[in-house]
């Protein structure tokens, strides 16, 4: 596969690339980005990247510390060059597009250890025309066996104190809202103090972030920092040098302080930049989903992306409860009915049910090991009826698995419970790790856990069975790779929308598709039509700070082939003419086109149907009004097409008149051009149906 680098693909390279002073560049495809490699006299290996000649990263340090053996390899002798070029195209199981192209050129340097351990390593670079991405690689050798990884100093060093969206650094919670300062604003501890709403937190430092970092220098570039294909090894997050506007990977750590334990032949994630100048070219970019492997699972006919309704939100605004004790158990049979024949009504294909099982009285803050077993259902949740009872409804129920932490209690259970879930005809699960990890009190962000995912969708996979993790680790593209694990939480979600302090943000969802989205789909939860929490319980002030036309465009943004209408029935069945576009809107989709869209203000984006030739479009706003335009260029140029219009009333305001709505039809073609007001926190969703 790899040529000799003396080849027209590569430039400006002579023999001293392998002795000091050396240097290369590679450009990528459009030559739009290009990427130079330096070796300095002292042996140190550094990389820097410019777009159309603007700088993204200066140059930055390269390496890895281990402590067995211990030593620190960041001095190297280049022994080595070859590059390749690869353009291919691919095919998701499910996702935005029914195809995706896989374009780059590759850069492999081989490199020797200077400080006489022997050690050899790799640097393994791809670069597309959005993006880079690099890794360290560790072939079989006589000097490297098994070792353990101490820190890795991979470095991402800019030229200007950048504008920059950024969560604090913690190593076992992802779900903040998002900060936007100057890098040198930047002031984790701060942004801590403000966060009320989470309940565990392992800080790790005042200058530390957590990644996507998503950053907008003055002379317009995106650039986004993040990380592909994390598998045995801890999550990065980066540590900031204020002075050298330099961030430093920062490997969350295990009980004992080490951060990876890995043997040769092995490889560490991709480290990835993304860089564009127009923000669009952010959210449309596949460079992460291309740096992971293609799926192990050879036969996938049985993965289905799903909507579904779930007995959930319920407990989140006090209609009821997870444990039986306190007389408002939620999980019982006749509940769980009402909620299948709503399902089965209004054409959803699942039914999540959270509460069913023995041990909610006891499981969270006790950190014991047998809270759940997973396959015993409460009294009065009679399971075998309900699955049943779905299933002649032509409806699945949705297993919900909470293991309190309790990691090592699930892994033991996970072939009974996935054994139970095959026999009740239940072929997707919810999982759930709020509190302390057992064993040990490992970090959820750490290798174990990392590992621990791994695990679960690959035991997930041998029963068929979907999954959808909660309190989980950010995700970084497996989702190609594990195409069973469909979607994640991992940031934010709507039901902080009923948090006490902060909540959601009209910002945050406009922010979420550069960060955490990049990575992955997300189970958002969207959907929810009544906006002040209190309708069982007049003393709550809490809220949701969007409009409910938002509400409706969210499931076009923010994507996830696993999508909940979180609302209770009741609440759908006042407002039923605005819910036919949740009942309508696919899951998974032909292709997908970033119209509009700008960090923290806004995001238009519009979706072609893999099963129809029908248009769908996204649109929201944060706590401003606004007006986008809307070119239907992207329709069949020689078609017809019905546009219902679900948008926000002339009245409507996520603060003082979130419910106001109104829903209008047109007849549409491609050279029809569009206005969409979105009111303050607003948004508007719309349907293009082909005539």
């Amino acid at each position: 596969m790899y040529k000799p680098f003396l080849t027209a693909l590569l430039t400006g390279l002579t023999g001293a690339l392998l002795h000091a002073q050396s240097a290369t560049s590679i450009g990528s495809p459009n030559q739009a980005i290009r990427l130079t490699v330096q070796n300095n006299p002292a042996g140190e290996v550094t990389y820097q990247i410019r777009y159309k000649n603007k700088p993204v990263i200066e140059p930055s340090g390269v390496g890895i510390k281990l402590s067995r053996p211990q030593v620190t390899l960041n001095r190297f002798t280049i022994t080595a060059v070859d590059s390749a070029k690869v353009d291919d195209t691919w095919k998701p199981v499910w996702g935005e597009e029914s195809q995706i192209r896989n374009q780059y050129n590759e850069l492999i340097v081989s490199l020797q250890d200077k400080g006489g351990s022997g050690i050899g390593m790799r640097l393994h670079v791809k670069i597309f025309n959005d993006g880079v991405g690099f890794r360290y690689e560790f072939p079989k050798q006589a000097k490297l066996d098994h070792f353990i990884v101490a820190d890795e100093l991979s470095q991402f060093r800019f030229s200007a104190d950048h504008r920059t969206f950024w969560m604090p650094g913690d190593y076992d919670s992802n779900e903040y809202l998002y900060n936007f300062t100057k890098l040198t604003e930047v002031d984790a501890a701060a942004a801590l103090a403000k966060e009320k709403d989470i309940a565990l937190q392992s800080p790790i430092g005042p200058n530390a972030v957590q990644t996507p970092l998503l950053v907008k220098t003055a002379d317009g570039l995106y650039i986004s920092l993040y990380e592909a294909a994390v598998l045995n090894y801890p999550v990065m997050a980066l540590q900031l040098d204020k002075k050298t506007l330099t961030l430093t990977s920062q490997l969350t750590p295990d009980a004992v302080g080490n951060k990876a334990y890995l043997q040769t032949p092995t490889q560490t994630p991709w480290r990835t930049i993304l860089v564009s100048d127009k923000a669009t070219d952010l959210l449309a970019s596949r460079m992460i989903l291309n740096l992971n492997e293609p799926s192990v699972i050879a036969d996938p006919s049985w993965i289905k992306p799903q909507k579904f309704v779930g007995m959930w939100w319920e407990m989140h605004v006090g209609k009821a409860n997870w444990p039986l004790a306190g007389g408002k158990h939620g999980a019982n049979t006749a509940n769980v009915k009402k909620y299948i024949d709503f399902a089965a009504k209004y054409g959803f294909d699942g039914v999540l049910v959270e509460g069913w099982n023995v041990g909610w009285e006891d499981w969270f803050g006790n950190w014991k090991e047998d809270v759940f077993d997973f396959v015993t259902p409460y009294p009065d949740y009679n399971i075998d009826s309900l699955t049943a009872y779905a299933q002649g409804k032509g409806v699945r129920l949705i297993m919900h698995h909470e293991t309190s932490g309790s990691v090592t209690n699930y892994e033991r259970r996970m072939d009974a419970a996935f054994q139970y879930m095959v026999k009740e005809g239940i072929n997707t699960v919810k999982t759930g790790y709020v509190g302390r990890i057992i064993p040990r009190g490992e970090h959820h962000d750490g290798q174990w856990m990392v590992n621990h995912f791994q695990r679960v969708a690959e035991k997930a996979a041998q029963y068929k069975i979907m999954v959808d993790s909660h309190e989980s680790i950010h995700p970084t593209g497996l989702h190609r790779t594990y195409p069973n694990w469909m979607a994640s939480e991992a940031a934010r979600g709507s039901e902080f929308n009923n948090a006490p302090t902060l909540g959601i943000t009209p910002e945050h969802t406009t922010v979420l598709p550069f960060t955490r989205l990049l990575g992955g789909p997300m189970d958002f939860t969207p959907g929810l039509f009544r906006m002040r929490l209190n309708q069982f319980d007049s003393t709550r002030t809490t809220r949701v700070r969007t409009t409910l036309a938002k509400q409706l465009a969210l499931y076009v943004t923010l994507y996830s082939p696993l999508q909940m209408a979180a609302d209770l029935p009741e609440n759908y069945e006042k407002h039923l003419d605005a819910f036919q576009f949740i009942r309508d809107v696919p899951v998974d989709w032909a292709q997908t086109n970033v119209l509009a869209a700008e960090p923290g203000d806004y995001v238009l984006i519009a979706r072609r149907d893999k099963q129809s030739p029908n248009w769908y479009v996204g649109a929201i706003t944060d706590e401003a009004a606004r007006d986008l335009p809307l070119n239907l260029s992207f329709l069949e140029p020689s078609k017809t097409y019905e546009a219902t219009i679900y948008r926000d009333a002339p009245t409507a305001d996520w603060d003082t008149n979130p419910e106001a709505y109104v829903i209008e039809k047109k007849t549409v073609t491609a050279k029809t051009k569009l206005n969409l007001h979105l009111a303050k926190g607003g948004g508007c969703a719309i349907q293009f149906v082909q005539k």
